[in-house]
C-alpha cells in the first residue's frame, strides 16, 4: 500500500476542522528546538524503527520533516509495514511559508 502526499494546508484543515490528526516529526531533535510543528510528535528517522509501538493504527499518520524527503522515505516504510500514512509535501519549509509573520 503506497503513501500519498498531502498539502500543508490540507492538514491545517482537517486541524482547524477538529479532525483527530497524527503528526509524526521524523526531523532531530534540534531541528524541533528551532521550530516545531504546533502538533507535532518527534520520533527522529533513525529512531523510528524501534518506536513503532508509539504509533496509533486507528488514523492516518501524516509525516513531516523539514522539506520531505525523509518523511517520504518514513511514510514508505510506515506504509509497507500497515500503517496508512501520508507524507507532509514541502515539510516545515512549505508549512511554515503558509503562517502569516
Amino acid at each position: 500500500m503506497p503513501y500519498a502526499e498531502v498539502e500543508p494546508d490540507e492538514v491545517k484543515a482537517r486541524i482547524a476542522r477538529g479532525e483527530d490528526v497524527f503528526l509524526l516529526d521524523v526531523r532531530e531533535p534540534d531541528e524541533v528546538e528551532a521550530w516545531a510543528y504546533p502538533i507535532g510528535v518527534n520520533i527522529p528517522l533513525g529512531q523510528l524503527g524501534d518506536r513503532l509501538d508509539e504509533l496509533p493504527k486507528d488514523v492516518t499518520i501524516v509525516v513531516a520533516c523539514h522539506l520531505g524527503g525523509r518523511s517520504a522515505s518514513a511514510a514508505q516504510t510506515l506504509s509497507e509495514a500497515g500503517w496508512t500514512a501520508e507524507n507532509l509535501t514541502g515539510g516545515a519549509v512549505a508549512w511554515a511559508a503558509g503562517e502569516p509573520e
